[in-house]
C-alpha cells in the first residue's frame, strides 16, 4: 500500500520539464532529483517527502527518450505517479528503473493538490483520503510488480525474479 500527499501538474509534462537538460550529465538520483520539476514548481524538491504522489494529466513524460526523467522522480521520494496517460518511452523507462506508475484519468480529474491519497498496487485502488472518493485503475500484471518491487529490469533479472 502507498499513501502520500499529492503534487499535482497538467498535461504533457514533457521531460525537459522533469528534469532539464542541464542536469544530463549524471546518472545519480539523488542529484537529479535535486532539479526534478524545477521549471514548474521550484520549490518542488524541497517539499516533497518520501512516498508522497504526482498526479497528472495526458501524455506525462513526452519529449525526449531519457531514463534521467523517472531517475530524478523516484530520488525525490515519489512513490508513484498516476496520470491521464504516460507517453510510451517515459512508461518504459519508469518500469525499468523501478517506478510505480498507473494510469486513471477517472483519479487524475478527483484528485487536487494537496489530497492524501493510497493507492493499492496489486488491485489498482484509488482512494483519496480527503474525499473518500475511490477509482480503479488496472494494476499491472505479478511480473511487472516483481520488476518495480525489485527496483527497476536489471535488478529484478539479477534477483532471478522474471
Amino acid at each position: 500500500m502507498i499513501k502520500g500527499k499529492v503534487y499535482k501538474f497538467g498535461d504533457d509534462i514533457d521531460t525537459d520539464v522533469i528534469v532539464p537538460a542541464t542536469y544530463l550529465s549524471t546518472f545519480d538520483e539523488k542529484e537529479l532529483a535535486k532539479h526534478c520539476m524545477e521549471y514548474t514548481n521550484p520549490e518542488f524538491y524541497t517539499q516533497v517527502q518520501k512516498g508522497d504522489i504526482m498526479v497528472a494529466g495526458k501524455n506525462f513524460g513526452c519529449g525526449s527518450s531519457r531514463e534521467h526523467a523517472p531517475i530524478a522522480i523516484k530520488g525525490c521520494g515519489v512513490s508513484i505517479v498516476i496520470a491521464k496517460s504516460f507517453a510510451r518511452i517515459f512508461y518504459r523507462n519508469a518500469l525499468n528503473i523501478g517506478l510505480y506508475i498507473l494510469e486513471c484519468p477517472q483519479a487524475v480529474d478527483g484528485i487536487s493538490a494537496n489530497d492524501v491519497v493510497s493507492v493499492n498496487v496489486d488491485t489498482g485502488l484509488i482512494t483519496n483520503e480527503t474525499t473518500g472518493k475511490t477509482y480503479q485503475a488496472q494494476p499491472f500484471p505479478k511480473f511487472i510488480q516483481n520488476i518495480i518491487e525489485c527496483g527497476g529490469l536489471i535488478n529484478a533479472i539479477k534477483a532471478n525474479k522474471i
